[in-house]
């Protein structure tokens, strides 16, 4: 039971971290084997805290990661707060990261 309530718990922060959102970061990233990589970031104490994830293969298949679809057998929503200094990311505007999402 304690793994149902640590979820519960994960969806419960993230959840509320989107509802309250007021300002939000779009990157994209491309991996070694030629995979894109979207993420919606808000502020969150200092860091900022990627809200949706959707990975785009190199084979083309899409896979989308939130508050509502923390993981699957293919990967998951980070739990790493991303620095756009450090990390490799490059920004991009809001509406390349609805595409990605909704494609």
């Amino acid at each position: 039971m304690a793994d149902l309530e640590r979820i519960a718990e994960i969806v419960a922060y993230y959840r509320a971290l989107d509802e309250r959102a007021t300002l939000r970061h779009y990157f994209r990233h491309e991996d070694e084997e030629g995979g894109r990589w979207f993420l919606e970031a808000v502020p969150e104490r200092g860091e900022l805290i990627v809200l949706r994830q959707a990975e785009l293969t190199s084979a083309g298949q899409l896979h989308r990661y939130s508050w509502e679809h923390l993981e699957d057998e293919r990967g998951g929503l980070t739990d790493q707060a991303v620095d756009p200094e450090v990390d490799p990311l490059e920004s991009i505007p809001a509406e390349e990261f609805r595409r990605a999402w909704n494609r």
